[in-house]
């Protein structure tokens, strides 16, 4: 991608609740683009819920309501003319546990292109090639590609995933704890991974692996009970927050 930079996102004042109970607290946070942020927090603070905002997830979820904005570019999310199904191309979601189609790997990747992009058949498998490179997984699987997904490894699937994700040329690619279920290796080539896609995508990570968001973001978000604590340099909020929560939550005090 060249040009302007995109990929940008931001939250104001968001509020979010499930039925009467309220999971986000006006939340104002400005993505950077181009990198990777964290998003960390005690369990139940609203990490997931703020990072399904991003592209519009909640939509499938009865009784969920918002208030406040969240803008890709400028441009509001939950805008009328905004389609969810272009919104969904342009963030990407990989989930905790891997969610591979039950088709072969070639046809995971290939589903988001074939169904928005018309390609040839050679133009497809290119961006299937692609993808799986840039996911670090094309070398695993280029001798296996019209095997089913899910004879693959847990880690690979995940990759997979990701691979499957970045076939849609995102220009944001949101992950929610997406190593919590995998073991170290694995998890170690998932972060490599993601070190070298910020250089082209916006990344946003929950996790709650604080060593994680320590040696992988740029940027981290501290949320507890809904509401954002702080957010800044990953280097600065870990050796000197500004805010004693921070401090305490990253030193174990409570969370």
């Amino acid at each position: 991608m060249s040009g302007m930079v995109t990929g940008t996102l931001a939250t104001r004042d968001l509020s979010l609740w499930y039925d009467r109970t309220r999971a986000l607290d006006n939340v104002t946070l400005a993505i950077a683009p181009r990198a990777i942020t964290a998003i960390i927090g005690p369990s139940g603070c609203g990490k997931s819920s703020l990072l399904r905002t991003f592209n519009r997830l909640h939509a499938l979820t009865a009784g969920v309501r918002t208030r406040g904005e969240v803008t890709l570019d400028g441009e509001s999310v939950f805008a009328p003319g905004f389609p969810v199904e272009v919104l969904r191309q342009r963030v990407g979601m990989v989930f905790q546990r891997w969610t591979p189609f039950p088709v072969s790997i070639h046809d995971n990747v290939a589903a988001g292109p074939r169904l928005n992009l018309r390609l040839r058949r050679d133009e497809l498998d290119a961006v299937v090639e692609q993808a799986l490179r840039r996911a670090a997984l094309w070398d695993d699987v280029k001798d296996r590609l019209r095997e089913p997904a899910r004879q693959l490894s847990g880690g690979q699937q995940q990759r997979l995933c990701i691979a499957r994700a970045l076939a849609n040329e995102p220009e944001v690619l949101l992950l929610d704890e997406p190593c919590s279920a995998l073991d170290p290796i694995a998890t170690q080539r998932i972060e490599e991974v993601l070190w070298e896609l910020r250089r082209d995508v916006t990344i946003v990570i929950v996790t709650h692996h604080l060593q994680q968001a320590a040696r992988l973001s740029d940027q981290t978000a501290l949320l507890v009970d809904g509401r954002l604590v702080e957010h800044g340099p990953t280097k600065q909020l870990f050796t000197a927050p500004r805010e004693d929560r921070t401090e305490a939550f990253i030193t174990g005090r409570f969370g």
